[in-house]
Formats: structure tokens, C-alpha cells, sequence
């Protein structure tokens, strides 16, 4: 797989990131073992996680395989705090002590002594931007934390933190996908202007551009699941089901995937460092694991950007 910069940083990163929000919840220890396995035997370098996944289960369930199936060193771990979910419902807290302990937290739960890349999970009007930055350059400072970014920061909010950190932020996190190309506004100008890598999140518009979702709903899907078929539904709509329609086509006539279309224009977009994928099951990620991951024909690329294009 191919390793890429973030940025410009000298960290590096795999083109694919494996996502573990579903880690300790659909996905189960064994399952998480043989994702892991897999992504690793393929090349695959960089996990993401974050202390709000199951609980900071997803965490603890990443410690237990460290050293058993992988050892720290064959990959790099980014992780984020700042954000809980109880009740479903979201509570952003970035003060500095909600972070530093956050971090504290995730570091036990992981089993080391420090993660590659530590991010602001999201934006807090509540919290001065320079209070969260100085949680970040503290867990740096000391070695808690080898590289610092923000996540779900918008393209003013992200342009902000990297002018006024006093200390390099070398990624930011988005959701970024055919179905999802906001990030195109504002972010990624402001990313690219300050030299950070975009790590996109929902690459494949929340599973639908694999084109699972054409015709009817799966069960097991999440669309078919009542607290997460939400997630899935805005783009389960009259356009998004034409781009799905279109990256069909094209993958049809190219002898590949829509799910290869898909993660192969996403990551000759400018900007991005690397696509963090989510799989649930070793099945889902065999299929991204055979994807061809090169630049699709430019014409293909123009028409799909065309069909696409945001309101």
C-alpha cells in the first residue's frame, strides 16, 4: 500500500487508514483481530481512533492486540478527545483539562506511552481556541503526542488554529467523499495554504457509494439499523443516488469497483493525506483491500466531478 506524506510534515501514513468507530460495538475482538491482521499484511501503517468511540472501548480493544497481533512499532495511532456522547447526546468540552486528562485516559487504554498523531476532536465555542492549542503543544512538549491536529474543524476555524498554534499542526480530519465535497469551500484551500494533510473521514459517503444501497436496503446495513440509519439517510436521496448511479457506470466501464472509483478519486484530490475507511467485517475489508487505488481517467474523473458538483 501506498505510504504517503501528511502535509508538510515527515510523517507518513498508508493511502488507507483504518477507522474503528464500530471497534467494541458491530465489530467484535475477533473481527477487530483479523481487520487488523489483514491491514497490516497489506501494507496498511495507520489506525484511527478517538476516546469517544464505544466509550473509549474501541481504545481498549486496540491495546489488547498491540504486541499480540502487531507489535507498537509496525503502526502509527492517531486518536482525538474533546468529545463524549452520552444519551446520544454530543458533548464538546476542548478546555485544556478536559483534554490533557482526556489524552491521559486513552493512553492507559491503548497500553503506550504515546500516540503518533493527537487531535481537537471538534470546535469549541465555549473554550478559547488558544486553550485547546496549548493542551495540544503541552502533549507534545512532553511526548505524549508525536505530531498534533484538529478534526472536524471548519475551513475559518482550521486557518485560525494553524496561524496561531506557535507550533506546527500537520493534519486536519474531515468528511470528504463524491457524496460529501464541502470540504472543497474553504477547507482544503485552507489546508493546503497552511501545509497540512487532509485525512478524510467517510470516504465512501457513509457506505453508499459502494453501491450497496441501489434498490433496496440491506439488513445487516446500517440504513437498516434504527439508531444509525440517520447517519446513512441524507445520502440515500434523489442526487445522491445519481452520483451513486454515475460511479457505477464508470466502475462498470473501467472493470472496477464503485467502491475502487470512489476511493481512487478521493485520493488524487489535492490535500489528502489518506482515506480512513471503517470496515465492520473482514468480507468489507477484503473488497477495499483488492480496490486498484490508482487515478482514474480524467475524463472520467471531470464527469463524475460534474454529476457531483455541490448546489
Amino acid at each position: 500500500m501506498q505510504q504517503r506524506y501528511v502535509g508538510n510534515s515527515g510523517l507518513r501514513v498508508s493511502a488507507l487508514t483504518l477507522g474503528t468507530m464500530s471497534w467494541a460495538g458491530d465489530t467484535d475482538e475477533q473481527d477487530a483481530t483479523d481487520l487488523l491482521r489483514a491491514f497490516v499484511s497489506a501494507g496498511g501503517k495507520h489506525i484511527d481512533t478517538a476516546a469517544s468511540y464505544a466509550d473509549g472501548r474501541a481504545e481498549a480493544m486496540i491495546g489488547s492486540l498491540l504486541g499480540d497481533v502487531v507489535s507498537r512499532t509496525e503502526v502509527s495511532i492517531a486518536t482525538k478527545a474533546g468529545m463524549s456522547t452520552s444519551d446520544g447526546r454530543r458533548t464538546v468540552d476542548t478546555s485544556r483539562n478536559a483534554l490533557l486528562s482526556g489524552l491521559d485516559a486513552s493512553l492507559a487504554r491503548l497500553g503506550t506511552d504515546y500516540v503518533d498523531i493527537w487531535f481537537a476532536q471538534a470546535w469549541d465555542a465555549n473554550v478559547p481556541l488558544e486553550e485547546t492549542l496549548s493542551a495540544l503543544e503541552f502533549a507534545l512538549r512532553t511526548g505524549r503526542a508525536r505530531y498534533a491536529g484538529v478534526s472536524n474543524f471548519n475551513g475559518w476555524q482550521t486557518a485560525k488554529a494553524a496561524a496561531v498554534a506557535g507550533f506546527p499542526l500537520v493534519a486536519a480530519q474531515s468528511e470528504y467523499s463524491l457524496l460529501q465535497r464541502k470540504a472543497e469551500e474553504e477547507l482544503i484551500p485552507a489546508v493546503e495554504d497552511a501545509g497540512l494533510g487532509l485525512m478524510a473521514w467517510a470516504p465512501l459517503g457513509r457506505g453508499v457509494l459502494t453501491g450497496k444501497y441501489r434498490g433496496n436496503i440491506p439488513g445487516d446495513s446500517r440504513a437498516a439499523h434504527s439508531i444509525l440509519a440517520p447517519y446513512v439517510e441524507p445520502y440515500l436521496a434523489e442526487k445522491p443516488s445519481r452520483v451513486v448511479e454515475a460511479v457505477a457506470m464508470a466502475a462498470k466501464g473501467l472493470g472496477r469497483t464503485p467502491l475502487d472509483v470512489s476511493l481512487s478519486w478521493l485520493l488524487s484530490q489535492h490535500g489528502v493525506a489518506t482515506a480512513m475507511v471503517g470496515p465492520r467485517t473482514p468480507v468489507q475489508l477484503k473488497e477495499i483491500l483488492d480496490a486498484q487505488l490508482t487515478p482514474l481517467p480524467p475524463e472520467i474523473s471531470r464527469a463524475l466531478e460534474d454529476v457531483s458538483e455541490p448546489s
